[in-house]
């Protein structure tokens, strides 16, 4: 790393990490350092890093050869498994410090807020947070002022940074919500798992009701829980509506059942509609997996509208799959199910066509009280990403898609661990922390 001089810690967040070979190891999620008492600069104690199994590993510094503008290397190919916990001694740059409150150490009375840290080589091969990027607070706004311009200043001459600002003070989370921009909500609820309770808080405060939905959809029951009972009421609601039906039925059949009755009454009707229907499940049936939400059209649309609806960015690809036909209405629970086109078929139709002419007919529909056990049997014989379910008066009632079937039938904590229970590796040490 002989020509890196300074990295700054939110432009190192999201980059790929290499191995000596050229292998892909993971993702760069954070940078670690080691708090100290005095105004010296931290030092860095390493990466945290992102597999393609989502398991966050800690890389010390130490093991990393280079940092390029796209991508860093690692001496070697071979890291700790043993899934990163944070130690009351360190903070996580990204995580914990950008957003921070601090002053000058010349003057207490100009506030100012942590932009971004720039990390520095020193000649005994350790990093530190040599500065640090900051923009003056204001505690008024007057009309027309211009927005502060950000200064970088030696970290010596920011006060107010210590290990209890950063857990006991309000940060707010602006430079945090600008790197979850560019990351998938999967990605975001992994960092926001591994934030402190504080500095989650802040983070849900921050989001807007449609992103920390997807985010609270991605995250494990207890952190799901956790986040919803620390949301007001009426935010609680605001956020289920915005939610999947499924994951919201799945989120609220975890609660007490006076707060489940509490916060359904506060969603609206047409949103806690399809919620309570999917309640009177057991979770453990096609009933209580299914989704009511699948694409469903008339004999009479056209191939050309059924694709304009698979085509929509928001639908997940599972249910973009399968078209469903039906008689009207096309409101779950629906008129009389006729049955699925499966969007190869609508490849290869000419747009003008009605999809009439292209339904599947002999696909068997599941009843909503199969078990899980025959839901999963009926995916592999029929080599389906989606399927319908429908009552004994053939109405279609929702569509069960394999990503539901999948969360079912992993460990409850699988998105904590990965997909792997992996034995710690004895090349990278816990001592490379010390």
């Amino acid at each position: 790393m002989a020509g890196t001089n300074r990295v700054f810690a939110a432009q190192l967040a999201g980059l790929p990490v290499f191995g000596p070979d050229g292998e892909s190891i993971g993702k760069v999620r954070d940078v670690v350092a080691g708090l100290r008492l005095d105004q010296q600069p931290p030092r860095i104690l390493g990466m945290v890093v992102e597999l393609a199994t989502r398991r966050r590993v800690f890389v010390p510094m130490l093991r990393v050869t280079s940092i390029e503008p796209n991508a860093v290397t690692l001496a070697t190919g071979s890291v700790n498994m043993r899934h990163f916990h944070q130690r009351p001694n360190e903070v996580l740059v990204c995580g914990q410090l950008l957003d921070a409150h601090a002053s000058l150490t010349s003057s207490s009375e100009t506030r100012l807020t942590v932009v971004d840290a720039a990390m520095e080589p020193t000649r005994t091969r350790d990093w530190v947070l040599a500065k640090l990027a900051v923009r003056e607070r204001s505690t008024r706004l007057a009309l027309g002022r211009r927005r502060a311009a950000m200064q970088v200043l030696p970290w010596n001459e920011v006060a107010g940074l210590g290990l209890t600002d950063l857990t006991g003070q309000p940060q707010g989370a602006g430079q945090l919500l600008m790197l979850f921009d560019t990351m998938r909500a999967v990605d975001v609820a992994a960092t926001v798992r591994d934030l402190p309770i504080k500095r989650r808080h802040e983070v849900a405060d921050a989001m807007d009701d449609e992103r920390l939905a997807d985010v609270i959809e991605e995250l494990p029951e207890d952190d799901q829980k956790e986040l919803l009972s620390y949301l007001p009421e009426e935010r609680a609601a605001d956020i289920l509506e915005a939610m999947s039906p499924d994951d919201a039925a799945d989120l609220l059949a975890e609660l007490a059942p006076a707060e489940q009755s509490r916060l359904l009454e506060l969603m609206e009707p047409e949103e806690s509609a399809p919620v309570r229907r999917l309640l009177a499940y057991s979770a453990d049936t096609a009933g209580g997996l299914m989704t009511p939400e699948p694409v469903v059209l008339t004999p009479d649309a056209t191939i050309a509208e059924a694709l304009a609806h698979i085509r929509n960015a928001d639908l997940p690809a599972a249910l973009a799959s399968m078209v469903f036909v039906c008689r009207p209405p096309t409101e779950t629970p629906t008129g009389r199910f006729v049955g699925v086109v499966h969007f190869q078929r609508l490849l290869r139709e000419p747009p003008a066509e009605l999809v009439a002419s292209a339904v599947d007919t002999d696909l068997t529909a599941l009843r909503p009280e199969a078990p899980l056990a025959e839901v999963t049997r009926y995916f592999a014989a029929y080599n389906l990403t989606c399927g319908p379910v429908v009552d004994a008066e053939d109405h279609l009632l929702g569509a069960v898609t394999v990503d539901d079937v999948l969360d079912h039938l992993l460990p409850d904590d699988w998105r904590e661990t990965g997909l792997h229970d992996v034995a710690d590796s004895a090349d990278l040490q816990e001592t490379d922390r010390a």
